[in-house]
């Protein structure tokens, strides 16, 4: 019960958009433009505070910051191999996994600070923070080389353009450079990202069309089933081999735990990919979230 009331906000906002979309006069053209707002301009924002008013401390995290990206770069692999499995050709088709790969991978970063905050204290928030910085750059990256290969457009150029990356790369370099938000700047900017949050969730839940779902379940289930219940397994055996602490282990394993990130479904549709099947993705992930969370918190620290 306590992860479903964590995940509610999330669930309802998607829920929302759904509605609003289908019953009233704010249909799909107008929600068109929304999300050209969302991922051009909020989420951006969003990404670079959410790094920069953390400070890094990357020597004292290297551990945790390799056992992070090994999960990571694991996730990645098995989300890439997909398609080339045997018997799986017949019924992946490439476009839709290049736009939904991402979904395996990719994960709810505000549901992950929510979580530590009420799990571990500041401690906790400062250490998936940690992750998040570091790992969003790794993932985003992942996320748009499948779509702009499938696409045939340049790959360096995607990611010059890409927004969400510039923002992670930015916020980064800054952070790593000492920079501090201004005191004047902090509240037009939290509300940006909180506007972005909104946005970007109810957009998903606008795009959202269950049919495309039943026409790809193979990959749906494929997909799903990485981000919620192989990732935990391969987190918890690298915590093992860094040989991460009892709170680092809470950690990693909660992070790779999460739902997936609700601006999956905003960067498929900029690219041009099914949107609908992504934001399906991201809705029954965030449901899947209320179990994932329990089995890697619950069963698997107590491995």
């Amino acid at each position: 019960m306590y992860y479903a009331q964590l995940l509610f906000p999330d669930f309802s906002l998607i829920l929302i958009g759904y509605l609003i979309c289908q019953f009233t006069a704010l249909n799909r053209p107008v929600w068109q433009h929304v999300e050209g707002v969302v991922y051009y301009v909020l989420f951006p924002v969003l990404l670079f505070h959410s790094i920069v008013k953390s400070p890094l401390d990357l020597r004292a995290a290297s551990s945790l910051i390799g056992a992070g990206w090994s999960m990571g770069l694991t996730g990645i692999a098995m989300a890439y191999v997909l398609p080339h499995l045997p018997g799986f050709q017949r019924w992946i088709p490439k476009r839709e996994h290049a736009a939904s790969a991402q979904v395996a991978f990719r994960f709810n970063s505000f549901i992950g600070l929510a979580l530590m905050d009420r799990l571990a204290g500041p401690q906790g928030v400062l250490m998936i923070a940690v992750l998040i910085g570091v790992c969003v750059p790794l993932f985003n990256v992942a996320a748009v080389w499948p779509m702009a290969r499938h696409a045939q457009r340049g790959f360096l150029r995607e990611l010059v353009r890409n927004p969400l990356i510039i923002a992670t790369a930015s916020g980064l370099t800054a952070n790593i450079l000492g920079f501090t938000l201004p005191a004047l700047l902090e509240p037009p900017v939290t509300r940006i990202g909180a506007a972005s949050l909104a946005l970007g969730l109810m957009s998903a839940g606008a795009g959202m069309q269950f049919g495309a779902l039943r026409l790809y379940k193979t990959l749906g289930i494929s997909l799903l089933a990485i981000r919620h219940f192989l990732l935990p397994l391969v987190a918890l055996g690298f915590a093992r081999v860094f040989q991460l602490d009892p709170t680092q282990t809470m950690v990693l394993l909660a992070f790779s735990a999460l739902p997936t990130a609700s601006s999956c479904y905003v960067l498929a549709a900029r690219m041009g990919y099914d949107g609908a099947f992504v934001a399906g993705l991201v809705t029954l992930s965030t449901v899947l979230g209320v179990f994932s969370l329990p089995f890697a918190l619950g069963v698997l620290t107590g491995l």
